[in-house]
């Protein structure tokens, strides 16, 4: 057997050699870390007999094969537990997830979170037998009686849905027996640091049509630290829950009157304002034009456009004077009726037409999640048309926006170049032609980024942004696409310098991405604790009795003649009271006033974050945080 190493290395072996050993060959440390092997590109079982030639390399928990296997092992796990003590639940799927895994139960018993206690139990017990896993495949026929035979109909199901010809194959664990394609770890021994930590409902196979499961969520790390870290991680987004925050701090709330469509409060639209306020001045900057689009457009405008045939399902319709017409889903078709109005000449362009525009896309109710996951929202949607020479500095010049916005928020962010997908439009010559504009772009940059194949849009590739917040989640929020495929199918036309008509490209972009979704983000990036420019209330007075309250009007008046969004808690309560409901209400600036300070001209400055900071004249206050402001901190 010849195996070649990720260094070019090439090495030696008997017949029937598994990575495990090659592992051991190299070095006793890789072999204690080593969890899955890529096989020519698949990630196989450590145990597995390696090919007679192949690509071999060794993942451990740094490695996502390596964390995916080491999770989903631990799936198999919790599910072994649930059916030593809950004999007669029905097993449905149990994979690895980013930061942990899933299994899905149908079970008489109701799961509680005291149950979860006595699953981990379980499971450590199971942990502790360090028991083989053991994979086999298996016929069709020879599946299907042996999942008939353990009472499981759900993989029944998946095994009558699989197509001919797919392997079949099942994983054994002492008295558990499990449908699945792998890999998984050597033992169960392997795992150390294991929680379960909630409870959800889930509908088999995502169909509201279907049964409704139970899922439960756990996580595992090889080392008890690591999880300890998760854990805190965890409940620091609990606390930064943007449902919660944006009803504690009067943002925006949800209603069953409208699933999916949120309310924003007073608060929330000062927010909202000045997102889109910036959004503006950036973009007037950079050299686009403001434009507005209907809401509602004929259907055969869609069908032009592609959606029609490509996006039906997520779209909502309705009919005027007997025609059909749906709500729009994307705002690029309206631009390109904006574009069409007029004849453009090669100076015209770049054209760069930017708009805050209402969409609404049907979602099923399973997957809406607060502000994250919405029916209707307001994506910054910017289309440019442009000359084919203008592709890379256009989209260097998106980069360079992009980049702009998400530093003033303090984002890290990552790149993905996300490439034809099965429903594209077009041939696989001009998709080429856009992805290589695109790459040669993010090259061009210095930047690295990720390939993610097949996520494009059906009628181009695109460049992914995702941002990370300060726990380290990432959430994609900008997006290029470079598109060739629409100016084609509305015939969009510029007269070149040769004095004939030519074909435009096309860029489609978002930077917030969605309007509603970068504010939850924000919420929860920022904890409700938003810098003083994004802050509903930026200064609450607070007078230590009823005597002060002329005084801390005046004060409220000045500021807010200086455009400082403040107010006063003229509240028969205790000093240290109003304190705490403002550092609750993360308010940045807190001026208390008393005698001294009626009488003197000042205020006693408490910062949400520092504290009392001391007493300064009001005037300087003031300079100080209108200079804030302006500066945007």
């Amino acid at each position: 057997m010849r195996i070649t190493l990720p260094d070019g290395t090439v090495k030696e072996y008997a017949p029937g050699t598994t990575a495990l050993q090659v592992a051991r060959d190299i070095s006793p440390r890789l072999a204690r870390e080593a969890l899955a092997a890529r096989v020519n590109g698949e990630v196989w079982d450590l145990t597995r007999p390696l090919p007679e030639e192949c690509q071999l390399e060794l993942l451990t928990f740094a490695d996502e094969g390596g964390r995916l296997t080491y999770r989903h092992t631990a799936a198999h796990v919790l599910a072994q537990a649930v059916k030593h003590l809950f004999p007669g639940t029905e097993l449905g799927i149990g994979p690895a997830i980013t930061d942990g895994f899933y299994y899905d139960f149908d079970s008489e018993h109701k799961f509680t979170p005291e149950d979860l206690t006595a699953l981990e139990a379980e499971m450590q017990r199971i942990i502790k037998a360090d028991l083989p896993l053991e994979r086999r495949e298996v016929s069709r026929e020879e599946a299907l009686e042996l999942f008939r035979r353990l009472g499981e109909p759900y993989k029944v199901e998946l095994i009558n849905d699989l197509p001919e010809g797919v392997p079949i194959s099942t994983y054994r664990q002492g008295d558990f027996i499990d449908l699945c394609a792998g890999p998984h770890l050597p033992s169960t021994g392997y795992l150390k640091a294991v929680k379960l930590t909630s409870l959800a409902g889930a509908y088999w196979r995502g169909s509201e049509r279907n049964p409704m499961l139970q899922r439960i969520y756990g996580t595992a790390f090889p080392k008890a630290k690591d999880l300890e870290e998760y854990l805190h991680r965890l409940e620091e987004a609990r606390k930064r829950d943007h449902r919660r925050l944006g009803a504690q701090l009067g943002i925006f709330s949800l209603h069953e009157e409208g699933p999916g469509f949120p309310f924003f409060h007073h608060k929330g639209m000062i927010i909202r304002n000045e997102l889109e306020q910036f959004w503006r001045e950036e973009h007037r900057r950079a050299g686009y034009l403001e434009i507005r689009t209907p809401v509602i457009l004929s259907r055969t405008l869609w069908e032009q456009s592609g959606h029609w045939d490509h996006y039906r399902e997520n779209m909502y319709f309705t009919k005027i004077d007997g025609a059909d017409y749906a709500i729009k889903p994307m705002n690029c078709p309206g631009a390109i009726l904006v574009y069409k109005t007029e004849q453009h000449s090669y100076r015209d362009l770049p054209l760069r037409l930017a708009e805050l525009g209402l969409v609404h896309r049907h979602e099923k109710s399973g997957v809406l999640h607060g502000l994250m996951r919405v029916r209707a929202f307001t994506q910054d949607d910017s289309h440019i048309f442009m000359l084919p020479s203008q592709i890379a500095s256009e989209i260097q010049g998106v980069i360079d926006l992009v980049d702009r916005f998400y530093n003033l928020f303090g984002f890290k962010y990552h790149v993905e170049l996300s490439t034809r997908p099965d429903n594209a439009m077009g041939s696989e010559e001009i998709w080429e032609t856009a992805t290589s504009a695109l790459r040669q772009a993010l090259e061009a940059k210095g930047m690295p980024y990720a390939v993610n194949e097949g996520d494009g849009a059906f009628y181009g590739p695109k460049i992914d942004f995702h941002l990370e917040d300060s726990l380290g989640r990432t959430w994609q929020c900008g997006t290029i696409q470079l598109d060739f495929l629409m100016p084609e199918k509305f015939d969009l036309t510029y007269i070149g310098e040769d004095g004939q008509k030519h074909r435009p490209v096309m860029i489609h972009r978002v930077v917030f991405g969605s309007i509603e979704r970068f504010i939850g983000i924000l919420i929860e990036h920022y904890g409700g604790s938003f810098p003083v420019w994004l802050a509903p209330v930026q200064v609450r007075v607070l007078p230590i009795t009823d005597r002060h309250n002329d005084y801390a009007f005046k004060v409220r008046a000045e500021l807010i003649r200086a455009g400082i969004r403040a107010e006063v808690n003229d509240r028969n309560d205790k000093i240290g009271y109003k304190i705490r409901a403002a550092q609750m209400e993360h308010i940045p600036y807190m001026l208390v006033v008393g005698d001294k300070e009626a009488a003197e001209g000042t205020v006693a400055v408490r910062e949400r974050q520092a504290g009392d900071t001391g007493r300064v004249p009001l005037a300087e206050f003031i300079a100080r945080v209108t200079r804030e402001i302006s500066r945007r901190e």
